[in-house]
């Protein structure tokens, strides 16, 4: 059984690693931004981002003075048992925010839609947000936290079948530069596209896969894979560098996830992650272990399955 105290304090030190530690794929997805960056302003910001992120580390500081909206991914393995169950596990992770803000700190951003309640503490209704998958073997948890800008950097379009790989390539230009233009975005960034499902989830699709998926990964079907390339390189070609202003890297990763959806509809979502990709994960164990590492490993096999059963004989490994 996973005890709540290694939840608690796992789950602090997960807030802070977030916060201070940029991930190694997407600092090596920015230098390789930088030396292609045509850009004289875009290069110097590149630059100085990148000294930024060596300065927060050294001295154990946010890299960002906006920390986000922090946010809880949970995966459980099926043989997985938490002590007190899921509604103590959740106890435990919005404990481990309110403290984290406190102690880091992070910036409170959380506040009531209407009244502007701040409870200091990144905690309210709905907040922070945890999200559930699972995984057919295993008695780990997955503890993965993301720090996204919570103000813009997202948009949603109902497409149909005709608009076809053109409708998707014009609807992406044209958040880009819309996100570019209006300062609505942080970038470079990894951009994460939802195709399909409900609308709902179509989001949830391109806000995981600008958040969960490190860069350089591509998608298994073949397909989707070249198309993310594609979108990829032609994010990087409308004249627009680090932090809007003009060059050739708005973006570092083009990431795509796919769910089934109506017949007659094509939706779209469109999600670019924080020019500091902030995001942490650790496994937790049955026997006390706690394993961190920066690849949330969050799409598996198994989560992308089209069957009606989950066949075991395919021994999907525990990632």
């Amino acid at each position: 059984m996973i005890v709540l105290e290694s939840i608690v304090e796992t789950a602090k030190n997960l807030m802070a690693k977030a916060a201070i530690e940029i991930p190694d794929d997407y600092l090596e997805g920015l230098r390789k931004c930088a030396d292609r960056e045509t850009g004289d302003l875009s290069a110097f910001v590149i630059k100085a981002m990148l000294e930024n992120y060596d300065a927060a580390k050294e001295d154990r500081r946010a890299m960002c003075g906006d920390t986000g909206v922090p946010r809880w991914y949970v995966k459980y393995g099926n043989q997985a048992s938490v002590e007190g169950g899921p509604v103590a596990l959740e106890g435990a992770l919005r404990s481990a925010t309110a403290d984290a803000t406190t102690e880091i700190p992070l910036r409170p951003n959380r506040v009531h839609p209407l009244w502007r309640t701040d409870h200091n503490n990144n905690c309210g209704i709905f907040a922070p947000e945890i999200d559930y998958a699972f995984h057919p073997e295993g008695d780990w948890i997955d503890l993965t936290t993301v720090h996204k800008g919570g103000l813009f950097g997202t948009d949603y379009r109902m497409l149909f079948p005709g608009d076809g790989i053109e409708g998707i390539k014009r609807f992406y230009l044209d958040t880009l530069i819309a996100f570019g233009k209006r300062g609505l975005a942080c970038q470079p960034a990894i951009v994460g596209i939802g195709l399909g499902g409900s609308k709902d989830m179509c989001s949830v699709l391109g806000k995981q896969a600008s958040c969960l998926r490190i860069v350089g990964s591509r998608h298994p079907d073949p397909k989707v894979a070249a198309l993310e390339e594609e979108l990829k390189e032609l994010g990087n070609t409308i004249g627009m560098g680090a932090m809007g202003f003009m060059g050739s890297s708005m973006v570092i990763d083009c990431h795509i996830e796919v769910g089934y959806c109506h017949t007659g509809g094509m939706p779209m979502s469109v999600h670019m992650f924080c020019l500091s990709s902030r995001r942490a994960t650790a496994r937790i164990h049955a026997d006390g272990r706690v394993e961190y590492r920066t690849d949330p490993k969050w799409f598996s096999d198994y989560m992308r399955r089209s069957s009606v059963d989950w066949d075991m004989s395919h021994q999907v490994a525990a990632e």
